[in-house]
């Protein structure tokens, strides 16, 4: 096991250079990294932010102006006729969304890019809510029936934007797959550790890696996402409709507490997040680009807008028209960036260990050891500590949890767009539970994913920079059903409204 974790490791660690690249030209060029300010800029960041500028102004700022629509749309719940409802797909989207990443990516951000990076993921999901409106309602516009249930997203609105290219359609569902396969490792690795530190917590003993409560955990998780993943859309939503909400307030609730014994640190919160977001301090590295690059990145991480890896749950809603899941996936980047990494940066932040004499033992510290320490300085008492160690570890795995079942159900849709042949589809499966397989026993085996972590990174731009392009394609079909929807007040979408064949939309107004 070890020599074939030191291999994978390796290669994940050279991948990692390749994504690097990705992410930082042209910064890396010094010619470019000397002009003033814009080299601060990557082609990345230009590319992310830039979209999510432009999408806003030429739709008037929708994130704004829809935000209560999209909340309606939320309250009126309701089961579909067709597919699954436009709050099953919100809950369905968020569990992908709100994943390990909203710990330990947020952690990760703030501890190279100091408190500041907090400002620019908040800005780039500002700017995202537009991006996340754009490629939901282009899922929802070029989604087609399957049986009772909707499927869409990326490699179907790709194919419909390429001239019906079987090839794209292909090519973009093979991405998705290599993407899930990227990050289904972690996901199994965080989901068993969660589970020993929950336990840890509760008999107050250390508990090895290798024991039977692991390798029960690493059985019973195989058996569970095999049972809920390949069973169906409705299937799946029967759990997130369950999940969702109750990790979400648990998280909330926990942070809150927290906050409460320590209001008198707030104002510094907000004054280092928007004095370091320009120049962080020297124990951060003091670079204004670094503490950039990291909010972006992270917050890309986090909320996925322009990846296109959300629009498949967006494309499963039985919405009246197109935009009203626009508006409700606009508002899932809302409560993942905005509410919930903001939430893990007010422990971080005001836990400011960085200022203590634990500094450097925190800076040495992974991603989520480092949440917990930060915790702990919060925390009243070791008592409340304990409880706010136990709950964290129970919404860190149920984070984890969720997002693995969204990753193997969208995975097999994609697996479907490519063959329906059952051995194809049958192969598929195998291959999912063996990654994630994989990972569980890295965490059984006491090993660190760090590497692999760190190549979500590749897979999230990489998917990114072969998404955005589409939706410039489509945005014209998105600003002509945005019109309709505003002229008309949400009603009477068709094909001739879209001057396109739609026939899943002309079928709902028979």
């Amino acid at each position: 096991m070890q020599a074939v974790f030191n291999i994978i490791n390796s290669v994940c660690e050279r991948i990692q250079t390749v994504s690097d690249l990705f992410w930082d030209f042209p910064t890396n060029l010094t010619a470019y990294s000397n002009i003033p300010v814009l080299g601060n800029f990557s082609l990345a960041i230009i590319l992310l932010i830039g979209s999510g500028i432009y999408f806003s102004v030429r739709l008037r700022f929708i994130q704004l102006r829809k935000f209560r629509r999209g909340i309606e749309i939320l309250k009126s719940g309701g089961k579909a006729k067709s597919g699954i409802s436009p709050l099953a797909a919100f809950f369905l989207s968020t569990a992908m969304r709100v994943g390990p990443g909203n710990i330990l990516g947020v952690t990760g951000a703030i501890s190279v890019g100091g408190p500041g990076a907090l400002l620019w993921m908040w800005i780039s999901a500002f700017f995202g809510m537009a991006t996340a409106y754009t490629e939901s309602t282009l899922a929802q516009i070029f989604k087609e029936r399957k049986g009772d249930e909707y499927v869409g997203g990326l490699s179907f609105y790709g194919r419909r934007l390429l001239g019906g290219s079987v090839a794209a359609g292909i090519f973009l569902s093979l991405l998705y797959i290599i993407y899930a396969f990227l990050c289904f490792p972690a996901q199994g690795f965080n989901t068993i550790s969660a589970v020993g530190q929950v336990a840890e917590v509760l008999s107050g003993r250390e508990i090895a890696t290798n024991s039977a409560l692991y390798w029960l955990s690493f059985a019973l998780l195989l058996v569970l996402v095999s049972l809920i993943s390949f069973g169906g859309i409705r299937k799946l939503t029967r759990v997130t409709d369950v999940i969702v909400p109750v990790m979400a307030v648990i998280y909330v609730l926990t942070v809150i507490s927290l906050l409460l014994f320590n209001l008198d640190r707030i104002p510094w919160f907000f004054y280092s997040v928007f004095t370091e977001a320009f120049r962080p301090e020297a124990v951060f590295g003091g670079a204004f680009g670094t503490a950039l690059s990291q909010g972006v990145r992270r917050g890309l991480m986090s909320n996925e807008a322009g990846q296109g890896t959300i629009t498949m749950p967006a494309a499963a809603s039985d919405a009246a028209h197109p935009c009203d899941q626009g508006c409700v996936q606009a508002i899932g980047v809302f409560l993942d960036t905005i509410v919930i990494c903001t939430l893990t940066s007010f422990v971080i932040i005001m836990g400011r260990v960085w200022l203590t004499d634990q500094a450097s033992s925190w800076f040495e510290l992974g991603k989520l050891p480092k949440f917990v320490a930060s915790a702990a300085e919060l925390a009243p008492g070791k008592g409340f500590h304990s409880v706010v160690s136990l709950l964290v570890s129970v919404c860190f795995g149920l984070f984890a949890f969720s997002t693995l079942l969204g990753f193997l159900s969208f995975t097999e849709i994609c697996a479907n767009r490519i063959s329906e042949r059952r051995s194809f589809i049958l192969l598929i499966r195998v291959l999912c539970l063996l990654v994630i397989a994989f990972g569980g026993m890295t965490s059984i085996a006491g090993l660190d994913l760090g590497a692999l972590w760190n190549l979500s990174d590749f897979a999230n731009i990489l998917i990114a920079y072969c998404n955005i392009p589409l939706l410039y394609l489509g945005f014209r079909h998105v600003l002509l059903a945005t019109r309709q929807y505003e002229r008309d007040g949400g009603r009477g979408y068709c094909s001739k409204e879209a001057g396109i064949s739609l026939p899943v939309w002309d079928e709902k107004l028979k």
